[in-house]
């Protein structure tokens, strides 16, 4: 594999640099780099045996880490487009998707046998391969064939928007877009190969595969263990295999520290912990800080359509910038801007605007919607800020998800961090829920922690003492969970009275 400057060419350096070393650690399995690259091999040598060519997308249906992450490569270096698909889907996701993208493989194991009917339908798709395994153990290989020529600027991976708000969008990342954000993610981490990470997170979702990219790039090792069912194992996990970094989304933390023993723990060798995919409220951060005393929390912003990070907040920052998301990251402008692209003095809200070599080439095949959010070169977030007189970013939401209650709009987050702030909450979520008279009133949907009970009325009179009176929820309505995506966002359109 040939690949300075592409996105496979951090597993070829790492193998040759490190060999010997253990790349990925998952149940008994204890692969090396060494391993990784020779299985990655085979699987492009497969794949281009099969005349696959280059720009051919290449879907990834399988849970098995060492499968997902050697197809992934493999693909790559055949100059295919990688697609990793939500394993937890269904027969109208999955057909919409590979519809979508074009898919004339599909790399998979046999649990998905059950949806063989999808794949029989599905005129592009040529080859359907159960068992990736079997793609590297055949020992009846035919002649190497020589790759394709890629360049930075070809597309090598599809990802999918989660889709919260309204049907997925595949958004195409160039080689160059995802090495550049890998690069700068490992400036700001301080990552090096004797850093190990707790890889909770899927590998299709941006941030898992930008976990996947960083430690691969530096020759680290990954613990990967994607069932947040039982997080005592995890933790368990954590200690044996002397983890130094562990990322997750909000909701992770929230378990963490609501529903899991993990005060009985100490981590001796965990470095850091990282924070991305929704916006964290600073009470949440500060419980973590003091469960994880030593352990510098990096609080971070970022979207899929900009492969993945925006923007950090140093942990040294985390108490005086409580809230922020901070600046931009190494190799990437930050602007907040007024709809005409002006900028917004301090304190005042606009949106939003990045620019950098890791923006996305677009949304595929769908040039109406990309021209919606890429103009000029430049990424038009949708997620409304303000910034501070240190240069310190701070989300006040989503366009979309303002809630427009009488002559007011309001961002949700405000809201939900209050409630947050109180004793014996969980999670909350805020929306705006049509009215007759207001357009939209304001609905609080909150869990609470275990054996805990408070009253609707309880939370509403705390709102009262925290907030303006066209801020306070109408109603409070207690959930066992919210629904979410399962990369751990809150679906806001299931949320309703």
């Amino acid at each position: 594999m040939q690949s300075d400057g592409l996105i496979h060419g951090f597993l070829e350096r790492a193998a040759g640099s490190w060999p010997e070393k253990t790349a990925l650690v998952h149940g008994e399995l204890r692969l090396s780099y060494g391993e990784l690259l020779l299985r990655a091999e085979r699987v492009c040598q497969w794949l281009l045996q099969h005349d696959v060519h280059k720009g051919d997308r290449v879907a990834l249906l399988t849970d098995q880490p060492a499968d997902y992450i050697a197809a992934y490569f493999g693909v790559l270096a055949a100059g295919g487009i990688v697609v990793g698909l939500n394993t937890q889907t269904s027969k109208r996701s999955l057909t919409s998707v590979l519809s979508d993208c074009g898919a004339t493989v599909i790399l998979s194991q046999q649990r998905f046998a059950k949806y063989q009917a999808v794949f029989d339908e599905l005129p592009l798709l040529h080859h359907v391969v159960l068992d990736t395994a079997a793609l590297w153990q055949d020992e009846q290989r035919k002649e190497s064939r020589p790759g394709p020529v890629i360049m930075p600027e070809d597309i090598g991976q599809i990802i999918y928007t989660s889709g919260t708000t309204g049907s997925p969008k595949g958004v195409m990342l160039r080689h160059q877009n995802l090495v550049a954000n890998t690069r700068s993610t490992i400036s700001y981490l301080g990552l090096t190969q004797r850093d190990t990470i707790m890889a909770i997170l899927p590998f299709f979702y941006s941030y898992g595969n930008s976990v996947l990219l960083s430690h691969i790039a530096v020759g680290g090792t990954l613990v990967v263990n994607q069932s947040f069912l039982y997080p005592k194992v995890i933790l368990d996990q954590m200690v044996e295999e002397q983890v130094t970094g562990l990322s997750g989304v909000p909701s992770t933390f929230a378990i963490l520290l609501n529903r899991s023993p993990v005060r009985e723990y100490t981590f001796p060798s965990l470095r850091y912990l990282t924070q991305a995919g929704a916006a964290m409220a600073p009470s949440l951060a500060q419980r973590l800080s003091e469960v994880f005393p030593g352990v510098a929390i990096y609080i971070m912003y970022g979207q899929t359509e900009a492969a993945p990070r925006l923007s950090y907040l140093e942990p040294k920052r985390l108490v005086d910038k409580a809230g922020s998301i901070g600046k931009a990251i190494p190799g990437v402008v930050l602007e907040v801007c007024r709809p005409d692209g002006s900028p917004v003095p301090v304190g005042e809200v606009g949106e939003i605007v990045a620019s950098g070599d890791n923006i996305m080439a677009g949304y595929w095949r769908q040039p109406d919607e990309t021209a919606k959010v890429l103009r000029d070169d430049k990424l038009w977030t949708g997620d409304l800020a303000r910034i501070d007189e240190d240069g310190f970013l701070y989300i006040e939401g989503r366009k979309s998800a303002m809630i427009k209650s009488g002559s007011h709009r309001i961002a949700p987050k405000e809201i939900e961090e209050v409630i947050m702030e109180y004793a014996g909450i969980h999670e909350v979520a805020v929306v705006g829920v049509p009215d007759e008279i207001l357009g939209e009133k304001i609905v609080a949907f909150v869990v609470l922690k275990e054996q805990v009970q408070i009253s609707g009325k309880e939370l509403i009179q705390y709102c009262h003492r925290q907030l303006p009176a066209f801020k306070i929820p109408q109603h409070v309505i207690f959930l066992d969970e919210l629904p979410k995506t399962d990369t751990g966002k809150v679906k806001t359109t299931l949320l309703h009275l």
